[in-house]
């Protein structure tokens, strides 16, 4: 039992705080009275009784100071919690990284996107495609990629990030719809491959200044809710190409420190497939490429590889 706040306990212990703010006595069959409630959710007694564990222990978990919780007292937390699916595995991870069984995940520093990745950008041309680092940082975008999200690339390279682009870009708050569940999912997403290194540099520096710069941002990353996104669908107000919905795929990218593949897709036929297409068309050319200037075919943008991609005002970090 460790005696000392450990920083990987101490994640576990705020991920057990905000998900327990998150459930009502009544949720689990506790009656909704019982004084005056100073925070909202269970208070640590109540979710320790539901868990079967002593009020002292569940505090030394909460405060970072048992950082070796059995997998059984894992499962009943999870249970009391009324987590599931990312969120549970999402308890389990932390509680492995506090006990140190398991390693910490892959630094997310390496920025450099494969000669490989890079061609397979182009080569899913005209479908939109990026590729973002672990903490949603553009890396490499084709053309009709780029041109999904007008904007981003006016931004300097470091800080052409997805998560930013939403809450602080004016664009960004207009181009997804809904807005509000979009950056949830988002948020939430962030928590999901934050979790297990949360001191990360890249990550501190991105949430810091979200969190002072956005009230929403700072709201939903409180919550601590967590979701792995592997694909879905999304409904754009894209400003040039018009109004679009369309599926995507996420692909994990492997021995890149969490690098991920995204592609945007519409069925073939429907008024979505023709709005995406015309992203990979003159008409929908960001405003920072000249008119007069001619498109290669390889355009696919990517930091570092000038051999591979040709490198404009318009491309992506």
């Amino acid at each position: 039992m460790a005696a000392t706040t450990d920083t990987r306990g101490t994640e576990l212990g705020r991920y057990l705080k905000a998900r327990r703010a998150q459930v009502r006595p009544e949720d689990v069959g506790l009656p909704a009275g019982g004084g005056l409630r100073r925070t909202p959710g269970l208070r640590r007694e109540e979710l320790a009784a539901l868990a079967g564990v002593s009020v002292d222990y569940y505090i030394r978990l909460e405060r970072g100071r048992e950082t070796n919780p059995s997998p059984a007292v894992v499962d009943a937390l999870g249970r009391a919690l009324r987590l599931r699916g990312d969120a549970y595995e999402r308890l389990h991870e932390l509680a492995e990284l506090a006990s140190g069984r398991v390693s910490e995940l892959p630094a997310s520093s390496e920025h450099t996107v494969r000669d490989s990745v890079v061609r397979m950008l182009e080569s899913v041309r005209p479908l939109p495609a990026y590729v973002v680092s672990r903490y949603n940082r553009v890396l490499a975008a084709n053309p009709p990629g780029r041109r999904l999200m007008p904007g981003l690339w006016e931004w300097p390279e470091h800080q052409r990030n997805l998560t930013r682009y939403l809450f602080l870009h004016p664009v960004g708050r207009t181009l997804y719809e809904p807005w509000g569940e979009t950056v949830a999912l988002s948020v939430a997403h962030l928590r999901a491959v934050a979790g297990a290194d949360p001191d990360d540099p890249e990550l501190t520096t991105l949430v810091g200044e979200l969190v002072l710069k956005s009230p929403e941002f700072a709201r939903l990353w409180e919550r601590y809710d967590v979701c792995e996104r592997g694909g879905g669908q999304k409904s754009f107000r894209h400003p040039k190409v018009g109004p679009m919905t369309l599926t995507y795929e996420v692909m994990r990218l492997a021995r890149t420190g969490g690098q991920r593949m995204v592609v945007y897709q519409a069925a073939p036929g429907t008024p979505d497939e023709k709005a995406m297409l015309r992203l990979d068309s003159a008409d929908a050319r960001p405003e920072s490429v000249p008119s007069d200037r001619p498109e290669p075919a390889a355009e696919t943008w990517h930091a570092g590889v000038p051999s591979l991609a040709h490198v404009s005002a318009a491309s992506a970090d």
